[in-house]
């Protein structure tokens, strides 16, 4: 048998570093996209990458803040071999070893080199998250500066669009590469760097993978009828400055969102309830109904929160889609102006106040606390890229 070996340092609490090999929510921030784990012998331990790479295998051993060891078997495997994870306190920190043990003949040379190289790429990834809460998978992917939206049949229909897969553009991001590149609200990417762009979201980033930020791609699109390529040069992903004190985080997140509820407001000045409430046509929303859907967003912070404290973040296969009688529901409960945009600034008001109060535990659990504040601390394009929407919409009911 052969032994693949990479370790590393950690400097963090021993139970941290332990934990990362045992919690889904913490192996998701390191190791792979989604993870489902059952931390017993014997217990399950799948998980999953974006580009439908797994490994479906299942723990044999635990000694708790001392060694984690378990069967690996992914679907390129020929056969399942078995790594074992040894954790060690020293100089105030982890020194945290993996041992991947694989057959010795000819035939696992180049996997089990692949598992070198891997193991200590996602190490120095590990090191990073826990330490810095910075996930380097993304630090050091590129940006392209766009708002994904959704694509529906209808949507393909009123943009005049042949195709019915692809990925609709809802706003862009001032000064990066598809802005740059001529690239405009409403065109829906179908390829990019020789690679198709589905209604699958998870099309783009595997589009991009191994790219870097200064790196030109190609990009072809639809605007209307048109087919359309360019040459598009990938952006550096600035990280945001998260603070770890959730007071202050709240404090940030509340001065980013304030103009654009402010904005948004003023948006319904001069219009009555019942213009607010007309669809401009069947299955589009109304404006109080845009205006449910970020109610929804904000409730979804709520929720993803929870996860990440409690340690158990809800999971899914992609996005999901809207469901028209989720804003419906809340607006025929909150049937004005005044009652949604309240309602809307009571939701928020609760993530914040809720982001002011994570327990300081949480806070230093870096990955998943960095992995909240950054998002909260993103530029307002949710709002932002509605409130055209929401203009458009009560123009038509005028």
């Amino acid at each position: 048998m052969t032994t693949v070996t990479a370790e590393i340092f950690v400097q963090v609490p021993l139970k941290l570093a332990y934990r990362a090999f045992i919690n889904s929510t913490s192996l998701r921030e390191w190791l792979c996209d989604v993870a489902t784990v059952a931390p017993h012998p014997h217990g399950r331990m799948y998980l999953w990458w974006i580009g439908d790479f797994y490994s479906s295998g299942h723990y044999l051993e635990l000694d708790e803040n001392k060694c984690v060891k378990f069967r690996w078997f992914s679907n390129i495997d020929p056969v399942p071999t078995e790594v074992t994870v040894t954790f060690t306190e020293k100089d105030g920190g982890v020194q945290v070893r993996m041992d991947h043990v694989v057959p010795d003949d000819e035939s696992w040379k180049k996997l089990a080199e692949g598992f070198r190289e891997n193991w200590a790429d996602s190490l120095r990834n590990l090191k990073s998250v826990l330490e810095t809460g910075i996930d380097l998978r993304i630090a050091e992917r590129p940006m392209l500066g766009i708002v994904p939206g959704d694509f529906s049949a209808e949507q393909a229909t009123a943009l005049g669009v042949p195709v019915r897969e692809g990925l609709r553009l809802d706003g862009l991001v001032d000064g990066m590469g598809a802005q740059r590149a001529g690239l405009q609200k409403d065109d829906v990417l179908v390829g990019m760097a020789g690679k198709p762009i589905t209604s699958d979201f998870n099309t783009l980033p595997q589009a991009i993978a191994g790219k870097k930020g200064g790196d030109t791609i190609e990009v072809i699109f639809y605007r209307g009828a048109e087919k359309k390529t360019v040459k598009m040069e990938l952006s550096k992903r600035p990280m945001p400055d998260v603070p770890f004190d959730p007071a202050e985080l709240a404090k940030r997140a509340r001065q980013m969102i304030e103009p654009a509820l402010a904005d948004l407001e003023k948006c319904f000045e001069g219009f009555s309830d019942e213009q607010a409430m007309k669809r401009p046509a069947l299955n589009e929303w109304s404006a109080l109904e845009i205006v449910a859907h970020l109610i929804h967003g904000e409730r979804f912070n709520m929720t993803f929160l929870t996860g990440l404290i409690d340690g158990y973040e809800p999971t899914t296969d992609g996005f999901g889609s809207n469901i028209n009688a989720q804003v419906e529901a809340t607006v025929k409960v909150n049937p004005s102006i005044q009652l949604m945009l309240a309602e809307l600034r009571r939701s928020v008001e609760e993530v914040l106040t809720y982001t002011a109060l994570i327990p300081s535990e949480f806070t230093a659990n870096k990955g998943s606390y960095y992995r909240y504040g950054s998002g909260l601390l993103q530029p307002n394009f949710h709002i932002i890229a509605h409130m055209q929407q929401v203009k458009d919409t009560l123009a038509a009911a005028k």
